[in-house]
Parts: structure tokens; C-alpha cells; sequence
């Protein structure tokens, strides 16, 4: 599988979201997850202390095991963990970091994220705590998570020569939700910052199981009522849908699924170095495995800006 930089590091174009650790999949389902990302070629692993109320960094640490040194291991920092605290103070940080570390059963994290920007918090005291564990040698890079353009330009400005800056971003991003091409996908270009795609799939809206005028397969993730018991439900209109098949129709000519044309048009995209997929099955890793092998041309993106075309916002 190609390989491309996050700053020092050397990443799957590919990477696995860990988020369905601990909420959707058990411990043997996420041991079987990590295995068949590892032996596909995926070398790229994020998570975060919240996902799975934490079980999410104990199991991607346990399911790596011997094979620590074969990953690239991102986790993220910021929001509230129970019992631990939250924000991006220097002291919560280093605690932060020191709970994510055992819970991954490692002595260092490979990128080490700003889950959310803390508005109790100078970003120039968090980023001084953040290179001040770089050079403690706890984690190799540092980046950030839901960042608009002007708070990437503004960490830029605080950062001296030689000290720990933002290497990623990690924002939502995919062929129905393009709103980073309006300011931050220039601010990475510009400063040399690699772009992590979340939600690529639109959390699965774009994965080929949901259909217009069908109802949502039972037990997927957009099945079951609206509101704020199923939060995902957001994703699920039909205009979305709409396009959707049209993207669908479009991949099969070329001989592909929509999940493929949805992950492969990303690192597409400038400055995108590794797009985030979840998996709960080896199978659904293997299948986002499949889009690394489709370099998308000049007239096939064209297409796709035809079918789903970015929709810039309003000044």
C-alpha cells in the first residue's frame, strides 16, 4: 500500500479509525480488526481517549501486542474522560498522555492530537506542554483535531524554530461534505500540514448499504429513530442519498464500489495523507483496503466535481 508523511512520520495512505472500539465491537472483533489492517498493509492507527469511554486505546493496545513496532499509533487528547478531567492545560496533558500510554501499553505515542480547541486554554501554553513531551521523547509528532484555517495559521505563529508544531489536522472531510477546500486545505498547503480526512464515508452513508427509497439495513449505524438517541441519523437525507446512487452508478463503470470511489477520491485531494476508515469486520477492512488500488485520473475527478460538486460558503 502507498505510503505518504505525517511530518517524521511514514504512513498507510489508508488508515483505520478505532473509534468502534469498545462501543460497537467487542475486544475479539476489534483483535481481528487490527490483524487484517496490519496484514493488508494499513500501518496507520487512530484513536482517542474518549472513544469506547477509553476502552478504545486498552483494546487497539492489547490487539497490537508484539506487533507495536509494525504501527503508527495516534491517539487524541482534549475532551472529557471520566474521572481523568479534560481540556488542554499543561498539567491535564501531561496526565492525559501518561493515561493514554498505559492504556496502549506503550512507552510513546507516534502522533499525539488536540482532540478539540480549549477555549480556557492559550494555544501557545498547550503547544509549549506538547513539545516539551516531544522532547521527553513520550511522542515522536503532535497535531490537532477540528481546527478552522485561522487557529492552524495562529499555531504556526506561536511556534519557535526548532520546537514542536502541528504536523496534521484532523477534520471531516469527503465527497459530500467538502467544507475544508473553502480555507483549511490552503492553510496546510501553505504551512506543509497533512490532512486527516474523518467521517470519508459520511459515517457510512457512503459505504453502498444505504439506498434511496429503501429503509436503512437493521443494526447499521443510520437505522433507528432520529434524535438525539441516534445522533448519526444527521447523515441520512435524500438528497444526500440522491447522490449517492448517482457516485454508485459512476464507480461501477469503472468497476468499483461507492466506498472505494469515496475513500480513493480523497487521497485524491491535496495535502491528504491518510484517510481514516472505522471497520468492524476484517471483511470491511479489506474492502477499504481495495480503494488504495484506484488512482483516480484528471476526467474521473471531473466527473465525480459533476456528480457532487463542492459548495462553497456563503461570505
Amino acid at each position: 500500500m502507498e505510503s505518504r508523511r505525517i511530518g517524521s512520520l511514514e504512513v498507510s495512505v489508508i488508515g483505520l479509525g478505532c473509534n468502534n472500539f469498545g462501543m460497537r465491537i467487542d475486544e475479539t472483533r476489534a483483535g481481528a480488526v487490527v490483524a487484517a489492517a496490519l496484514d493488508a498493509g494499513v500501518t496507520f492507527f487512530d484513536t482517542a481517549d474518549v472513544y469506547g469511554e477509553t476502552k478504545s486505546e486498552e483494546m487497539l493496545g492489547r490487539a497490537l501486542g508484539s506487533r507495536r513496532d509494525e504501527a503508527v499509533v495516534a491517539t487524541k487528547f482534549g475532551h472529557a474522560v471520566e474521572g481523568q478531567g479534560e481540556g488542554a492545560g499543561p498539567k491535564y496533558v501531561r496526565l492525559a498522555l501518561e493515561a493514554s500510554l498505559r492504556r496502549l501499553r506503550t512507552d510513546h505515542v507516534d502522533l499525539y492530537q488536540l482532540h478539540r480547541p480549549d477555549p480556557n486554554t492559550p494555544l501557545a501554553d498547550t503547544l509549549a506542554v506538547l513539545d516539551e513531551l516531544v522532547r521527553a521523547g513520550k511522542v515522536r509528532e503532535i497535531g490537532c483535531s477540528n481546527l478552522s484555517a485561522a487557529q492552524l495559521v495562529e499555531a504556526e505563529s506561536l511556534v519557535s524554530e526548532g520546537a514542536a508544531r502541528f504536523v496534521s489536522v484532523q477534520n471531516r472531510y469527503s465527497v459530500l461534505h467538502r467544507r475544508p477546500e473553502a480555507d483549511v486545505l490552503d492553510a496546510c498547503v501553505e504551512h506543509g500540514i497533512a490532512f486527516l480526512p474523518f467521517f470519508p464515508l459520511e459515517s457510512g452513508l457512503l459505504s453502498g448499504k444505504y439506498r434511496l427509497g429503501q429503509a436503512p439495513p437493521e443494526g447499521t449505524r443510520l437505522s433507528g429513530e432520529p434524535g438525539a438517541s441516534n445522533p448519526f441519523s444527521a447523515f441520512l437525507d435524500d438528497a444526500k442519498l440522491a447522490v449517492v446512487e448517482q457516485l454508485a452508478l459512476f464507480a461501477q463503470s469503472r468497476g468499483h464500489t461507492v466506498l472505494e470511489l469515496a475513500i480513493a477520491w480523497l487521497f485524491a485531494q491535496r495535502a491528504v495523507a491518510s484517510v481514516i476508515a472505522g471497520a468492524t469486520s476484517p471483511e470491511q477492512v479489506h474492502a477499504n483496503a481495495a480503494a488504495a488500488s484506484w488512482a483516480l485520473d484528471a476526467e474521473e475527478l471531473a466527473e465525480v466535481d459533476r456528480i457532487a460538486p463542492a459548495r462553497r460558503p456563503a461570505p
